[in-house]
């Protein structure tokens, strides 16, 4: 227990927020597989205050894009909106604070690999979201999703949709294929981990890691960018004329 509490005590510097009701936040943080285990009540886990997160995370983010790009229409805020909120997007977010680490997991979800299953740290991410609405308000979870969401937001975009992104980027101004090869795979079968490359012909200009091929492919694609957009010079197979277009692609996300 005394752990438990020096664990909450940690998170709440880590977020720079302190709960006044101290429950809130044990609740944002407690995953069902714990409660279950415990045999506490069903409305004692995360589930509820991952409801009310949801919603104000999305009214949050529809008023920070509503604001910063006034020139988009409808339907492209709908889109980044959604790619914002989504289940991958805010798995990444949890990084920062590593919010993974101060879960309360029951001991075969933990075993399994789920501190760092995306499910499950987008759902406490919501969670802790709609505790701190709760506790402090509005503008308190206001602030939060602005200091953890919300920022850096080109790169949480880039990272979105990195595969897409690379592909075009690839067929469009380069001579050699993109390719995704897998370096490594372990860990038993309830709990693999898989390492991906990111292939331009030859040469590796990403590697990911993830529970699924999938996730670590994305993750890759991201860091391909990344190395793109800071060594431009590195790539001497570019078709012609093809140097300022690809430069101009991989900002793609600064044109609003």
């Amino acid at each position: 227990m005394k752990n438990q509490k020096n664990q909450m005590e940690e998170f709440q510097e880590r977020i720079g927020y302190r709960f006044r009701n101290r429950h809130l936040l044990t609740q944002a943080l407690t995953h069902s597989s714990y409660a279950n285990e415990r045999h506490m009540s069903r409305l004692s886990n995360n589930e509820r205050p991952e409801f009310l997160g949801d919603a104000v995370l999305e009214l949050v983010t529809s008023e920070f894009l509503y604001e910063k790009y006034p020139a988009c229409p409808e339907g492209e805020l709908t889109r980044l909106r959604a790619s914002i909120v989504c289940e991958q997007t805010l798995a990444f977010c949890t990084r920062e604070p590593e919010l993974g680490r101060y879960l309360l997991l029951g001991r075969g979800e933990d075993l399994t690999g789920g501190r760092e299953r995306k499910s499950v740290l987008s759902g406490a991410m919501e969670a802790v979201i709609g505790a701190i609405y709760l506790d402090g308000g509005f503008g308190s979870a206001k602030e939060f999703i602005h200091r953890f969401i919300l920022n850096d937001i080109e790169h949480k975009q880039l990272f979105f949709d990195s595969k897409t992104i690379l592909q075009e980027a690839v067929q469009g101004h380069m001579e050699e294929e993109l390719s995704y090869r897998l370096v490594e795979e372990a860990g038993p079968d309830h709990n693999k981990k898989y390492t991906v490359e990111a292939r331009i012909g030859d040469q590796a200009v990403g590697r990911g890691e993830g529970g699924t091929k999938k996730g670590a492919e994305q993750e890759a694609a991201y860091h391909a960018l990344l190395y793109l957009k800071e060594h431009p010079e590195k790539y001497t197979h570019l078709k012609q004329n093809s140097e300022q277009g690809l430069s101009e692609e991989l900002h793609v996300f600064k044109k609003y």
